[in-house]
């Protein structure tokens, strides 16, 4: 299950946060000189998203792809705060990015990205989660929001 998850990661978040945006920086003739705080931002985002994919193998028992999802509903770790934090790592490395290389046409490919996940998450992932592990599902939603992050952690049954 280890290389799975290995695989699932280079798939899906690596080639969106870690491949696409260079790429599109390159071709971007707004592009600045980098400007370094942006590597800050960078490693936020690397940190939020390794310790997600972490989490769905460890707790999860399973991978981040959807051909391979978790078999246990994770709410332990950042996903005491908010529901979706692998996707917000995602979308921190994307600012970073952006910040990085202060490009205006990564700060639209960051938008998008933000809306198609927003979609996904309503049209796919919580209708999946919901007829996966019906009650736990039910309470953890009630109580951990799906993008405003927590101040308090939660913990399950409060």
């Amino acid at each position: 299950m280890f290389i799975r998850s290995i695989i699932s990661f280079i798939a899906l978040p690596g080639i969106v946060a870690l491949i696409i945006p260079p790429v599109i920086a390159y071709f971007d003739p707004w592009n600045k000189n980098p400007w370094p705080p942006g590597m800050f931002v960078m490693l936020i985002g690397a940190i939020v998203l390794f310790w997600c994919v972490r989490d769905f193998y460890v707790l999860g028992k399973g991978t981040l792809a959807p051909w391979d999802p978790p078999k246990n509903l994770v709410v332990l770790g950042l996903y005491r705060f908010v529901r979706n934090p692998m996707y917000v790592g995602v979308l921190l490395l994307v600012l970073g990015w952006s910040i990085y290389f202060c490009s205006p046409v990564l700060i639209a490919y960051l938008f998008i990205l933000a809306v198609a996940f927003h979609i996904r998450v309503i049209k796919n992932e919580e209708p999946w989660l919901k007829a996966q592990f019906a009650s736990q599902w039910e309470l953890y939603q009630k109580k951990v929001s799906r993008w405003l992050p927590r101040i308090v952690p939660w913990k399950n049954g409060s």
